[in-house]
């Protein structure tokens, strides 16, 4: 069984270190965040080419099996990779960290929308953590920015008034704390990743009473199969339905 695992997070990092070296595994990165950190085993970086490169990729490398370990935001290489594993009879399964409990936030369906809230609610100082290619909806935004992101963003996609923070997680629950403190935030901006890497930033803001909009997570394509954590997948992947 050869498989092809798509990652870049720290769950897709674990997978491939339960399964090396007993199973034939390529990591794919999508090449957006220099200086990445590497899984073990073999690591393809760089797009595909969309559905059809994508196939022929599968076809060309003899992959039995695709294991989708990618952000839950990471919505265009998913909705290929089903395309592409449903056209080649492939098994092909979803590993997406269980999403957090959006609690009193103001869910929301999209960056455009969660900068339309940050408006309507008058927010003045936000915490904006939707990443690097979440920062343009903002850019007309008469709020201050606190922008925490691991590149730096286009500066034509940075709103008028802000603060560029380069950082990379995981975050702790203190740190979290005083930065918004520290920083007068009266509004946290998050997609909704899930996980604990990042999670101490709702914590923090729930014991300062900071009201939180949150980005809800795009659709998975319709009939795949998922599992929330490594150990359902490498179950899976050990499966009859894996291999078939």
């Amino acid at each position: 069984m050869r498989v092809l695992l798509l990652g870049g997070t720290g769950e897709a990092r674990a997978l491939a270190a339960r399964l090396h070296p007993d199973v034939d595994v390529i990591s794919s990165l999508a090449g957006r965040v220099p200086d990445p950190a590497l899984p073990v085993g073999a690591v393809r970086i760089g797009g595909f080419g969309g559905v059809a490169g994508l196939r022929q990729w599968l076809r060309d490398e003899h992959i039995g099996v695709v294991v989708d370990a990618t952000h839950p935001f990471a919505a265009t290489i998913t909705a290929h990779a089903a395309q592409a594993c449903r056209e080649l009879g492939l098994p092909y399964l979803v590993l997406a960290r269980p999403a957090w409990d959006p609690r009193d936030a103001i869910v929301v369906a999209s960056d455009t929308a969660a900068a339309e809230a940050v408006d309507r609610q008058g927010f003045s100082r936000v915490f904006l953590t939707t990443g690097r290619s979440g920062t343009a909806a903002f850019a007309d935004s008469g709020a201050w920015f606190l922008i925490r992101a691991v590149t730096p963003p286009d500066v034509k996609a940075l709103p008028r008034r802000h603060h560029l923070l380069l950082s990379r997680g995981p975050y702790h629950y203190d740190g979290e704390n005083a930065l918004l403190r520290e920083h007068r935030i009266d509004a946290l901006v998050t997609k909704n990743s899930g996980g604990q890497m990042t999670r101490a930033k709702l914590d923090a803001a729930a014991a300062l009473d900071i009201p939180v909009v949150m980005v809800a997570r795009p659709p998975l394509p319709p009939g795949v199969t998922t599992v929330g954590t490594v150990e359902e997948a490498v179950t899976w992947l050990h499966s009859s339905d894996g291999h078939s």
